[in-house]
């Protein structure tokens, strides 16, 4: 197969079949206040920020009034002396739409979505993956069902119902293993977009997966220069061959570049071999309705081992693919996959 080819000519420089970016290129968006989570300075006004018993979001309270301000931090865990911490936002009013993004972004990775979702009544909640974006950075939680019980701690703090779940690329891994999981009490339906599941590992009963050493190779890149790993893997996340200065602009890329740089270098390297978790006993259990995006140019998940594998899969299940589109789809081709999410929630 070409791209299973193309990973292993480019494997000392670059990362071609893991889920980078979560978000397609909406990934790109940030440049300053990159270096991990803000330190929360206490002014006259405000105490220190503190965390009820683990249960709710931080607060910060004022001296002068005692009203309590609820911060964006919600606690799913401890590491020795600190707590580990994701960051989210939380805008709009009416179904809830939880987006979650894709190695080695954040949740601004869905920029341009969060706007035209906003504009059709949707609350829309994002959130950073541990050791991306303003969440905390711990050195260990770098697997799927970790994953998954991050995301149901969110959805139980705030108390989410009929939730329309979205992941992009890795973020796909943890909408479908929450399925699995938890079930769909909380769900109406999911969205899966340029999806990692059903089982990207080679093995007998999976030959359409890759080899386990096209892993481990990635895995040796990652620790030896992160930084040009993470260019390598974004230069294929976008096709900057094809769309480089025409759909993803310069300071684009540059700006996911600096985000996947802040990443934990922890988890820049641990999350990799999550790539190979199998989602085949999960598929089944799914009971909501689900769509499928994907680009049929996507070389960090190739639409063969991918997307295309999904029907049959799932009970319910619509599946879009966009011609030429890459991985980063959510950016690069905005309006088709804007077009198929709004279509699907109505």
């Amino acid at each position: 197969m070409e791209w299973l080819c193309s990973a292993y000519l480019l494997l000392p420089f670059v990362p071609v079949l893991g889920d980078v970016v979560l978000a397609a290129g909406a990934d790109g968006l940030e440049n300053d206040k990159l270096a991990g989570r803000p330190k929360e300075v206490p002014d006259e006004e405000t105490d220190e920020v503190a965390t009820r018993s683990g249960k709710d979001p931080a607060v910060q309270v004022s001296r002068s009034s005692g009203e309590e301000k609820q911060v964006p931090y919600i606690k799913v865990g401890e590491e020795n002396s600190g707590s580990i911490d994701l960051y989210y936002e939380d805008h709009g009013s009416g179904p809830p739409v939880v987006l979650i993004h894709g190695y080695p972004l954040s949740g601004r990775a869905w920029d341009k979505q969060v706007p035209v979702l906003l504009d059709a009544d949707r609350r829309v909640i994002t959130y950073d993956r541990r050791g991306f974006g303003k969440s905390s950075q711990p050195t260990s939680g770098y697997d799927y069902d970790t994953f998954a019980a991050d995301l149901n701690t969110l959805m139980e703090r705030l108390d989410l119902r009929d939730v329309t779940l979205v992941g992009h690329s890795m973020g796909t891994g943890e909408v479908t293993r929450y399925l699995g999981a938890y079930g769909s009490a909380r769900v109406a339906r999911a969205v899966l977009t340029s999806p990692i599941p059903p089982f990207l590992l080679q093995t007998d009963d999976n030959p359409e997966g890759l080899p386990g050493s096209l892993f481990e190779g990635f895995i040796q890149t990652a620790k030896a220069d992160t930084p040009a790993w993470m260019k390598g893997f974004l230069d294929n996340f976008y096709n900057m061959d094809v769309y480089g200065g025409t759909l993803v602009s310069d300071q684009a890329f540059q700006a996911s570049w600096n985000i996947a740089t802040a990443a934990s270098a922890t988890a820049a390297v641990a999350c990799i071999p999550t790539w190979e978790t199998d989602f085949r006993a999960d598929l089944p259990k799914i009971d909501v309705p689900v769509l499928v995006v994907q680009g049929d140019a996507d070389r960090i998940l190739p639409f063969d081992a991918t997307g295309k594998r999904l029907p049959g899969l799932v009970k319910d299940i619509q599946l879009v693919v966009i011609e030429g589109g890459p991985h980063a789809i959510a950016w690069t081709h905005t309006d088709q996959v804007n077009q198929a999410l709004l279509g699907f929630l109505r």
